[in-house]
């Protein structure tokens, strides 16, 4: 019988904690249960990761187990097994990577066990209803409309974000009831899967994509690249037809929280079964409920963010990522995981197949297809009766610019406009003006806590930090020499929005970016009123440029894309690369023909011709040629080491001995320490050791080896320092 148990804590220290099982416990402990044990003075929640009847410890060191708060593993055995294997690859504790895979209630001690489902579904009365007879009521048609597809749950009901107020009036008016049954493992969507709707049919490209797709047995990874609008989510649908007739669920992970409304629609409409939604906007008991939902097998469809990868299935069958190369799949805080990498492992644990979709792969996904490691997928042709776009680039060197906009596009836009169309102006930068500026000493307003300025927002009224959130109310006068004579530098979609509502006051104007989305539910209601054609002109930052299906918008233009030709991080030109086709991809996707203009200064920059002239999947190809020559990710593996510290000396002074202890060679290379590019932040200051190594497992091995000597480091404990594996951001 085991007297001891190693388990795995939620904190930053590299090891598991051994402690005794006590003889009153009368059960047996199993690896991946959870427990409650006594933790300096507090107690905390960790998993069991192994048992064993010999301890090296003192009697007098151990302290006994509290509580046991399950009956069984939380874990199914490969998801168990992918939390210990990414502890080890991205070089934390064990505990830290195990929590990260549990909803954050059950990390405080919520029960695991099921329990029932609560949904909403059409009465007889409501089931007779037409969606005239609530033409008034626009809320409560919405519900109706969604209920006529099937029964809906609770927590579907929430992440469609329907109107709660028109939830209760139905409930009155009797049209529909809230039901509730427990969650079942022999569950009906297994036995008799019922399609909503018809299928669309597939074109020659998409009908070849998705018969390679569902003749794979077990374990594949596929790239899909697919030209934007070319139709890859109705090859999704199709392979998850194949795959939820089988009695098997899907895991579908998607960048962004705002994209999740229009999913989980688009599946809905497709598949009358219970769909579990996972993601940070939720509650701590929604996604507990969501979890239990998935967990069961009660719901055959699972679609969330990044976090959503550890949800555990009860008959795995596949996990698809959409927009692959999404930088959002990349965790930045904490353990720095990559969903995408930790997908494609699961899909090998778990045995099944793993599907990458985008129309602007990440280089190591196209550098692993072209190698032979991934199967790969294209489809060159937009679906439907979509055309090509038309692309063209406005040189605005001497031109003169209105708030970024110069008069060849406004005239452009003005013709689209008057034609009955939709018009998307992108500009990745928020607020009314990136800097403050005195006119007549030439000070620019800094965050004095970061090495950066402020971003002025006037309707806020306020200068505010986007680094560190730091904010004051916008200055009367210069705090250099006291002048009045303060203005904005720079444009912002705030400013631009502005400028355009009095050069076409004919023509509703809607602005999304972060500052314009941040109440719940404002995304999916401005997206809706696009749709319904209520606005003309589109401004917005990256949260336009992502997936969304806008079948009106004709013009589509990119105002300042300057600033990443120039970036010191060797992923811009893919990033831009990336962003510049996917916006582009905004236009003309229903039978309209779509136009794309980009202004610039720098008309003959090689980077924007190659990409114009021969498309994102060229560009790519060729910006993977030169990584190999320049001997960098994906080719070579890269180790990011930062510091931070009030003092740059105690950074500099810790990050020199850390690479003193490192080897240096023709297949291992350390460069540093550096500053950091934005150098100071929150009253910090940031260095960086950057570390290459030809081989993966190398660079595994040098780290697992020196890390005890660097936790000793005396220059340690006077700065803050991570690791940051397979890094996405070098800021």
């Amino acid at each position: 019988m085991p007297q001891f148990a190693e388990i795995a804590l939620p904190v930053p220290m590299r090891q598991n904690f051994t402690y005794k099982i006590p003889a009153s416990l009368g059960q047996p402990l199993v690896a991946g249960m959870r427990v409650k044990v006594p933790f300096g003075r507090q107690q905390l929640i960790g998993l069991v990761v192994a048992t064993s009847e010999h301890c090296t410890l003192a009697p007098t060191q151990l302290k006994s187990i509290s509580a046991v708060l399950d009956n069984a593993p939380l874990l199914p055995e490969p998801l168990y097994k992918l939390t210990l294997w990414a502890a080890r690859y991205y070089l934390c504790s064990q505990g830290q990577m195990l929590t990260q895979a549990l909803p954050v209630a059950l990390r405080k001690g919520a029960s695991a066990a099921p329990e029932s489902i609560q949904y909403y579904q059409l009465t007889d009365k409501g089931a007779a209803a037409t969606l005239d007879s609530l033409k008034r009521a626009p809320a409560q048609q919405k519900v109706l409309r969604q209920l006529q597809h099937g029964e809906l749950s609770t927590e579907e009901a929430q992440a469609l974000e329907l109107s709660k107020t028109a939830l209760k009036a139905l409930i009155a008016k009797e049209w529909i009831e809230l039901k509730q049954r427990p969650l079942q493992a022999d569950c009906r969507w297994r036995q008799h899967l019922t399609l909503a709707e018809q299928p669309l049919k597939l074109n020659k490209q998409q009908a070849v994509a998705v018969a390679a797709l569902t003749a794979q047995q077990g374990f594949t990874c596929t790239l899909l690249e697919g030209v934007t609008g070319s139709g890859k989510t109705e090859v999704y649908l199709a392979l998850l037809e194949s795959v939820l007739q089988q009695g098997k669920q899907a895991l579908i992970l998607v960048p962004e929280i705002g994209l999740t409304p229009q999913t989980i629609n688009r599946f809905k409409h497709r598949f009358n079964v219970t769909i579990a939604v996972i993601h940070s906007g939720l509650t701590d008991k929604q996604r507990l409920d969501a979890w239990r939902l998935a967990r069961s097998g009660e719901a055959a469809i699972i679609i969330g963010t990044r976090s959503a990868l550890f949800t555990p299935m009860a008959w795995p069958g596949v996990i698809i990522l959409d927009e692959e190369h999404d930088a959002s799949f990349k965790q930045q805080e904490g353990v720095g995981y990559h969903a995408r990498d930790l997908a494609v492992m699961r899909g090998h644990l778990e045995n099944i197949p793993v599907l990458l979709g985008s129309a602007t792969p990440s280089l190591e996904s196209l550098h692993n297809a072209l190698s032979g490691r991934y199967a790969h997928l294209q489809l060159g042709e937009r679906a439907g009766g979509a055309l090509k776009v038309r692309q063209g680039i406005i040189d605005i060197r001497n031109l003169p610019l209105r708030a970024g906009v110069s008069q060849p596009l406004l005239n452009e836009m003005r013709l689209h406009l008057q034609a009955g169309n939709q018009v998307l102006l992108f500009l990745n930068r928020r607020g009314f003006a990136p800097a403050l500026l005195c006119h007549e000493c030439g000070y620019l307003h800094e965050c004095d806590r970061c090495d950066a300025f402020f971003t002025v927002h006037q309707s806020l009224g306020e200068i505010r930090c986007h680094h560190c959130g730091n904010q004051y109310p916008i200055p009367l006068q210069c705090h250099h020499c006291g002048s009045t004579l303060l203005q904005g530098q720079g444009v912002g979609t705030e400013q631009l929005q502005a400028m355009l509502s009095e050069v076409f006051p004919d023509y509703p104007i809607v602005r999304i970016d972060r500052d314009t989305t941040s109440r719940k539910g404002s995304l999916e209601q401005q997206l809706a009123a696009i749709h319904r054609g209520e606005y003309k002109i589109l401004v917005g930052t990256q949260m336009l440029a992502k997936g969304h299906h806008f079948p009106d918008v004709t013009l589509v233009g990119l105002l300042d894309v300057d600033g990443a030709l120039f970036s010191a991080d060797f992923r811009a030109p893919e990033r831009f690369g990336q962003l510049y086709t996917q916006v582009a991809g905004r236009a003309g996707r229903a039978s309209k023909p779509g136009t794309v203009l980009l202004q610039t200064h720098q008309s003959d920059n090689p980077l924007l011709q190659d990409l114009l002239h021969r498309g994102y999947g060229e560009f790519a190809r060729s910006q993977l040629i030169e990584r190999q020559q320049a001997l960098l990710p994906p080719v070579w593996h890269m180790m990011l080491v930062r510091a931070e510290a009030h003092q740059a000396a105690d950074a500099d002074g810790f990050l020199a001995a850390f690479a003193a202890l490192l080897p240096q060679d023709d297949t291992f290379e350390v460069i540093g320490p550096l500053p950091a590019p934005l150098d100071r932040k929150a009253g910090k200051f940031r260095r960086q050791l950057l570390v290459q190594s030809a081989g993966r497992r190398r660079l595994q091995q040098v780290f697992e080896q020196i890390l005890p000597q660097v936790e000793s480091l005396p220059s340690a404990k006077r700065c803050r320092w991570s690791l940051d594996r397979d890094p996405q951001d070098l800021l």
